[in-house]
């Protein structure tokens, strides 16, 4: 609660503070406060009746403006705190008249200050006073006792909901050890013993903090002090993370915030910020590859370059019937599936997809990990969607090319979804260093990088395959005799795991993540291509190439210190 929702009441603040008389700021903190107690959150309110109240004073500034009560009790909140801190504090054996401290208040009426912070809304006006050198907030006697006489009932309710008996302390203090046990929180716990003992949950909530000050090495709620550190937020993330994932597979969670915040001793809210700022610090580390354009600056051409490509409806139209020709092998079909784009379609879709990258380029850089906004996260998902969308347009709209360009590289024996594999990998990298304002077409300057990366590759694979390949009888007369006892099975077994987990050393980590997923080592369930590229915000395409690439890995690996990794 930093900043006001209404600009007019930000004025008025600011004009009280510096202009207005320290005797009279303190007359409208009164006021204020008086005010924001009448306040109905589902009303709106004008301005001028709003500066009347609290200044005494008709404005004919903002005739026509209507504030929200939602926006007012924020902004006259505001008002209070910022005009009331204004006002100097007087030392509390000068005061004009008799002072009471708000301890002595607390303690005379045997209510707790949050109670007497309430009242402050109902008209109880305080005033800042230094007691031993400390500014704190003091209560004029005259004050307190009009107070008092005026809203009798409501003393009487307060000093009756706070007063509990040693029993009612006891059975209380109990039922919430038993409730943090199984990992509710302090706001949990008050709201469930005062539904059941009949207590306001403020009450029980003061009872259980007084507890937990008074004997801190039994404390129920202890207070952790200082910052979470980078291995506890990122345990955090990843906790919350797996949660959402087993919500998204219907699946029962053993975790949740709740549990997260018992464990860490911090409230839900803290887990929340935790999650979203280590989640910022994530989005902000992934590099942003794009080709600028002076164009993507210019505001009042950025609706065009939104909008959907030319011919959107019948591109659409043909993705819908497209049926493959009946002479095409089934392994060719789904090259069928997209039809080509014209020039000016691909230019739309490049120039759509190098203008979202920049903004959230922008957007990135603006961006505090530390106070991130869920807003901002949001927006930042959004752009990654809709690149992504884009991206994989173009993408799928130009496999035949990769097929075409593998048929006409296709040695004898050799098999055409290597080729093709190589063959998307550079295409994606095509996509990403098209320069589209060069007026060129994509499928120019995609040929060149398919035909440059297959000049590298296939020589590469051949001496490989020479290098590597045996007869599969010299296979079979090695193979010792598998026939063995249960221990030996069991030892072989473990034997095993440990070559295939010092052969996953030498991959990346997304491959290694790759690998395991699909496969199920661990003891995990094997996770579909398309399951896995849900996970790491790819396409099913690249993480079957990422698995392709990382088991030749593997198998040059195992060659190499003569493993078998099969």
């Amino acid at each position: 609660m930093s900043e006001f929702k209404n600009p007019a009441l930000r004025e008025l603040t600011e004009q009280q503070t510096r202009y207005a008389p320290p005797a009279r700021r303190q007359e409208q903190v009164a006021r204020a406060e008086k005010l924001l107690g009448e306040i109905e959150p589902g009303k709106t309110y004008p301005y001028q009746y709003i500066c009347f109240r609290v200044t005494d004073y008709r404005s004919a500034a903002h005739p026509d403006l209507l504030i929200s009560g939602a926006d007012l009790k924020h902004d006259l909140t505001l008002f209070i705190r910022r005009v009331e801190r204004s006002v100097p504090a007087v030392p509390l054996d000068q005061a004009v008249e008799p002072m009471l401290t708000l301890e002595e208040v607390s303690k005379q009426f045997q209510v707790s200050t949050k109670t007497i912070s309430r009242w402050r809304m109902r008209g109880l006006a305080g005033r800042r006073v230094k007691v031993q050198g400390r500014s704190q907030l003091g209560f004029p006697r005259s004050v307190v006792e009009k107070f008092v006489a005026e809203h009798r009932d409501l003393v009487e309710k307060g000093a009756r909901f706070s007063h509990l008996t040693d029993t009612e302390k006891d059975e209380i203090l109990t039922a919430a050890r038993e409730m943090q046990s199984s990992g509710a929180t302090l706001t949990d716990v008050s709201k469930r013993i005062a539904t059941r003992l009949g207590r306001s949950p403020e009450a029980i909530r003061y009872t259980i903090k007084n507890f937990d000050r008074t004997h801190p090495d039994h404390a129920l709620f202890p207070t952790t002090t200082g910052p979470l550190t980078a291995a506890a937020k990122e345990e955090i993330y990843l906790a919350k993370k797996q949660m959402d994932l087993n919500k998204k597979n219907a699946k029962h969670t053993g975790d949740t915030v709740n549990s997260l915040a018992s464990r860490f001793s911090r409230t839900r809210s803290s887990m929340y910020r935790v999650v979203n700022e280590v989640r910022a610090k994530e989005l902000i580390q992934q590099p942003i590859d794009y080709i600028y354009n002076p164009d993507f600056d210019d505001s009042t051409k950025a609706s065009a370059m939104l909008v959907g490509m030319p011919g959107e409806a019948e591109f659409e139209a043909k993705v819908a019937q497209s049926r493959p020709p009946k002479d095409v092998p089934p392994q060719m079909a789904h090259l069928y599936e997209w039809p080509l784009l014209t020039k000016e379609q691909e230019q739309h879709e490049f120039r759509k997809m190098n203008f979202l990258k920049h903004r959230l380029h922008k957007l990135k850089q603006q961006m505090d990990p530390a106070r991130v906004r869920v807003s901002e996260l949001r927006q930042m998902e959004t752009l990654r969607e809709q690149i992504k969308a884009v991206r994989d347009r173009l993408i799928n709209c130009n496999q035949r090319l990769v097929y075409n360009n593998s048929k006409k590289h296709l040695g004898p024996g050799e098999s055409i979804d290597d080729l093709v594999s190589d063959g998307n990998l550079s295409l994606m990298r095509a996509v990403e260093k098209f320069d589209y304002a060069r007026g060129n077409k994509f499928s120019t300057y995609a040929t060149w990088a398919i035909i440059k990366n297959f000049a590298r590759s296939i020589p590469d694979e051949k001496t490989h395959k020479q290098r590597y390949m045996t007869g599969h009888e010299d296979v079979f007369d090695s193979r010792a005799d598998v026939r063995t006892d249960e221990q030996e099975v069991l030892a072989a077994a473990d034997a095993a795991r440990d070559r295939v987990s010092r052969l996953l050393g030498h991959l990346d980590p997304r491959t290694r993540d790759v690998i395991r997923m699909r496969t199920g080592l661990d003891g995990t369930q094997e996770m579909t291509l398309e399951q896995i590229g849900q996970h790491f915000g790819i396409t099913k395409e690249r993480v079957r190439q990422i698995n392709v690439r990382g088991m030749k890995q593997l198998r040059e690996w195992a060659a190499k210190e003569n493993v078998d990794a099969t």
